[in-house]
């Protein structure tokens, strides 16, 4: 196990995630083994701490880091951290009790600095979206969903909807309606499971509310316009960008890619059967070089505005995002999703410029001082 002594100069950084009664803890460890060794390369002493092992009253702390082979963890003393990168895995741990109130305390303790210390929900990004003019022309129209009078009036105006879950995550719960008035059954539903869909038809709009209700359970939804985005090879495809705060404490974009939905995937997920693939090569057929270059650049500037609209809204410390962005037929550019815990990405060049940044952030992060008036409370 290497112990290769950090710089004084620069904050001491913890991955911040919970604990598992049978693994240590929870989260990516691929991903937390990526981030250490490349603190360790720039200077930095990094490490995972749970949230129990979090004790902000000491000045030493239980810490996680990998042997040198990377496939053992050891717990070591290690000082209390000046900058957290939340990695809370998931929705259902960061509302628990314990999990909120840890994450509060770190927000409020003057030493230390925390950045996106929540998931987004994405009813808030759209009404964050659409208070700025720069940034509601790329909003598709949404509402909550409601009832089944939520459906008849946004199916008035649209022929396809998409209902996706308010905390979702992956692609998992989205479903799609499409209505062809011709049709003798016109009222199509695709609910994704896995990576498989399952389709209802029915001629009553109670009908397709009452088969919705089942499957959405108790859960809050979103009803969205279906955007006619660009296909390659008869398939949909939208691009992924990876938005993080440099050493100056401005949003950058690290990367874009693109996500090609598989055969029968109402998503482009990966993990619901889409893959990874090159925006060029997916934008050139329909749009030609100097055209796709344009909407490159259009989706950078864009989702740079984006970025900064979601941050204004949220009132929080955000340093990284990841964005969902569809470009349609017309080659207007769309938002469907933002992500305050990105997914690592697999293009080699982004990965690499995004663990950097972690760290190029962490050390601006550390020069400022918190003012006690703005300090954000999470109850």
């Amino acid at each position: 196990m290497s112990t290769r002594v950090s710089d004084s100069s620069k904050p001491v950084v913890a991955i911040l995630t919970t604990s598992d009664r049978v693994k240590l803890f929870r989260g990516n460890r691929n991903n937390f083994r990526d981030i250490i060794r490349t603190g360790k390369e720039m200077g930095y002493l990094v490490y995972v701490v749970t949230v129990r092992d979090l004790k902000l009253e000491d000045k030493m702390v239980n810490g996680y880091v990998p042997s040198a082979s990377g496939k053992l963890w050891y717990s070591i003393p290690v000082p209390l951290p000046q900058v957290i990168y939340n990695r809370i895995p998931n929705r259902k741990d960061e509302e628990k009790v314990p999990v909120a109130r840890k994450i509060a305390e770190c927000l409020s303790h003057p030493e230390i600095q925390l950045y996106n210390p929540e998931f987004f929900n994405k009813w808030n990004l759209f009404e964050w979206l659409k208070e700025s003019k720069a940034t509601s022309r790329h909003v598709p129209k949404t509402r909550r969903l409601r009832g089944p009078r939520t459906l008849a009036a946004m199916l008035a105006k649209h022929d396809g909807l998409y209902l996706k879950p308010e905390s979702g995550k992956a692609g998992k719960g989205i479903m799609r309606i499409q209505y062809n008035e011709a049709a003798p059954l016109p009222f199509r539903l695709q609910i994704q499971t896995g990576k498989k869909n399952a389709t209802y038809k029915t001629a009553s709009l109670d009908l397709l509310w009452n088969r919705v209700k089942r499957e959405k359970g108790t859960s809050r939804y979103i009803v969205q316009q279906a955007i006619q985005l660009v296909h390659y090879h008869g398939r949909p495809f939208d691009l992924r960008a990876l938005l993080q705060k440099n050493g100056k404490g401005n949003w950058t974009v690290t990367g874009i890619g693109a996500r090609l939905a598989g055969a029968r995937s109402i998503t482009t997920h990966v993990p619901r059967g889409g893959s990874v693939e090159e925006p060029v090569a997916m934008l050139e057929p329909t749009f030609g070089a100097d055209r796709t270059a344009a909407i490159l650049q259009e989706v950078s500037t864009n989702a740079l505005l984006l970025a900064r609209q979601i941050e204004r809204g949220s009132q929080l410390t955000l340093g990284e995002m990841s964005m969902d962005l569809g470009v349609d037929e017309a080659g207007h550019l769309w938002f469907f999703e933002a992500n305050s815990r990105p997914m690592k990405f697999d293009e080699p060049a982004i990965r690499k410029l995004s663990l950097e940044r972690i760290f190029h952030y962490s050390q601006h992060l550390s020069r400022q001082t918190k003012d006690p008036l703005q300090r954000k409370q999470t109850p």
